[in-house]
């Protein structure tokens, strides 16, 4: 008679946070409904849930219950958020990232302790784009205009030229105005990282590393550097998230 070996199920990984003893875990709220819990090396620990799947799909239900464990979590303590779909194979490999990892996770919690991630999305609210430029940049008017004017019309290499110097125009608006917003927003913030633009309306897409108690300060200038900018400009600020774009958790054993 055989007896077969049951496989040990993965840990799921949330996110790391400071480890604290005996902690009774946060309820079955994670990926499958499974309970989420805690599993500690030295000064950090893990924050997981068992899944027998090898893989897990980025599908909206899974990605509502990954980011709503880190918004619980958030409500507790300081956590560096693990990638959506990172999975160890079994409590040994998991003790072994805690174990290689720990100097550089505890040195990120300090980085981050007692604050949050805020963002700030600004976007040009106007119905052609390159027709507010056109009316922005006496250059680009004139040589649309100019190209406009030739006998056979606009050539493929007129459209080339003027779209690079579109380009270079948006770019060089979206350096001031970034420029113009951090400098109001830099004395209340421990951090800013100016991200790329992803979509052409996009003016600026900032995370702002702040203190936790200080979040109505971060809005206060927000309101401050909107004054800034007239009624084609929106201004969408939101948060608080864990701070996404100011660590980095590798999870490598």
């Amino acid at each position: 008679m055989t007896s077969e070996h049951k496989a040990e199920p993965g840990h799921y990984l949330y996110a790391i946070a400071d480890a604290v003893e005996g902690h009774p875990g946060y309820g079955a709220i994670g990926i499958n409904g499974a309970a989420v819990y805690t599993i500690a090396l030295g000064p950090v620990m893990a924050v997981v849930s068992d899944l027998s799947e090898k893989r897990l799909r980025p599908e909206r239900k899974n990605l509502s219950a990954h980011n709503g464990v880190i918004k619980t979590l958030m409500e507790e303590t300081t956590v560096l958020p693990v990638a959506f779909g990172t999975i160890a194979d079994s409590n040994k490999a998991l003790l072994k990232i805690l174990k290689t990892n720990r100097a550089t996770f505890v040195e990120q919690l300090d980085l981050v302790r007692g604050k949050v991630e805020l963002g700030l999305r600004v976007v040009l609210d106007v119905p052609n784009i390159f027709g507010y430029m056109v009316g922005r940049h006496t250059e680009l008017a004139e040589m649309r205009d100019e190209a406009i004017g030739k006998q056979h019309g606009l050539s493929q290499n007129d459209k080339i030229e003027i779209g690079r110097l579109f380009d270079h125009l948006l770019k060089q608006d979206r350096e001031e105005h970034a420029a113009s917003v951090m400098d109001v927003l830099g004395p209340r913030c421990n951090d800013i990282k100016l991200n790329p633009s992803r979509e052409e309306k996009e003016v600026m897409h900032l995370a702002c590393l702040v203190d936790r108690d200080k979040q109505k300060s971060f809005e206060d200038g927000v309101f401050e550097a909107a004054k800034q900018f007239d009624n084609n400009f929106a201004f969408d600020f939101n948060g608080p998230w864990a701070p996404h774009n100011f660590v980095s958790v590798s999870v490598a054993a």
